[in-house]
């Protein structure tokens, strides 16, 4: 058996082109996810994020560029003897058999040859212990077509971890899913993180969810990453807001444009969008009030993930007309 090579990155995408037809779906993409990282891959629909799965996984073959996941070219990923994994947003399980039937037949194909890790974490997990993290014991008798959605996606989920993965790829995990269930997922994912060192990469639109559980994001626009880092370092670039309400509109604004560290001053009824490069909220007001500038509220409103997710596409998509206009 070939031992499996180490790598710092467990996904490293260098210079990747995608095309279907005259179409460039994937344009020139770089991307790396770090060993042990929850990495969240967001987009619009149609920028190429399942596009960008297929090609991690050797479904789609790439035109330009490099591709290494586990250290493996996508071609070769049968070498990784079930350590990636990948779930993607339609189940595709047989609708006839139960929870517990499908559960079973996934685990008699994982690799026999697969061996417990230097810490002694075993190659794969029973059935009822993978149903028991998924909330499906309750469920195990049901057949797949009785199923809802989200417990048919719980499903896909449990037989993706059966085998112990070092990778999980997953692609909208959060569809289908009430509050609970998306609880639970996101529960599931730290843990699994925390307490193996199981690496993800989750493909999502469902930005709070993803805020609330990554430590990586790349957001992915046009075929292109416009932006990629730790969540903190992504959101510390990010401009932060604050809404100042006053009576005397007028000078507060004349005031706030003239301060240093303020990058705009939007006025809107009743109040100002004050966007922070340097400046403090406490120096804002500060400002105002030593100016005799009456101050009925001042809300900071700190950079989201939604909201450089909104900044970064609208600045891509602004760049992209501009260069159309002058070509």
């Amino acid at each position: 058996m070939n031992a499996q090579p180490q790598a710092l990155n467990v996904i490293s995408l260098a210079g990747v082109s995608k095309r279907y037809g005259n179409v460039d779906v994937l344009r020139d993409l770089d991307l790396t996810v770090q060993r042990g990282a929850i990495h969240g891959l967001v987009g619009l629909n149609g920028s190429g994020k399942t596009t960008t799965l297929e090609c991690i996984l050797g479904l789609q073959q790439v035109h330009l560029g490099s591709a290494s996941v586990l250290g493996f070219e996508p071609r070769h990923l049968y070498r990784a003897e079930g350590d990636v994994v990948a779930v993607f947003d339609t189940p595709s399980l047989h609708a006839n058999l139960t929870v517990r039937q499908t559960l079973s037949h996934a685990a008699h194909l994982i690799p026999a040859q697969k061996k417990p890790s230097a810490s002694g974490v075993q190659p794969r997990r029973s059935v009822d212990e993978v149903m028991s993290l998924l909330g499906l014991s309750r469920y195990a008798s049901f057949k797949i077509r009785s199923l809802s959605l989200g417990n048919r996606r719980r499903t896909s989920i449990a037989h993706a971890l059966l085998g112990n993965p070092k990778l999980v790829l997953l692609d909208e995990p959060f569809n289908g899913l009430d509050a609970g269930g998306v609880d639970e997922v996101l529960a599931l994912i730290k843990t699994l993180n925390r307490d193996f060192g199981t690496s993800f990469l989750l493909s999502s639109h469902q930005l709070p969810y993803l805020q609330s559980v990554c430590s990586h994001l790349s957001i992915l626009h046009g075929g292109h990453i416009v932006a990629s880092g730790s969540l903190e370092e992504l959101l510390q670039g990010s401009d932060a807001k604050l809404i100042v309400r006053t009576p005397d509109i007028a000078r507060a604004q004349a005031l706030l444009e003239q301060l240093d560290g303020i990058l705009s001053v939007v006025s809107d009824t009743g109040s100002l969008t004050v966007t922070l490069a340097t400046a403090k909220p406490a120096a804002v007001n500060q400002a105002l009030v030593s100016a005799g500038i009456p101050v009925d509220e001042l809300v900071h409103v700190r950079a989201s993930v939604e909201s450089l997710f909104r900044e970064l596409t609208s600045a891509s998509t602004d760049k992209s007309n501009s260069r159309a206009i002058a070509s």
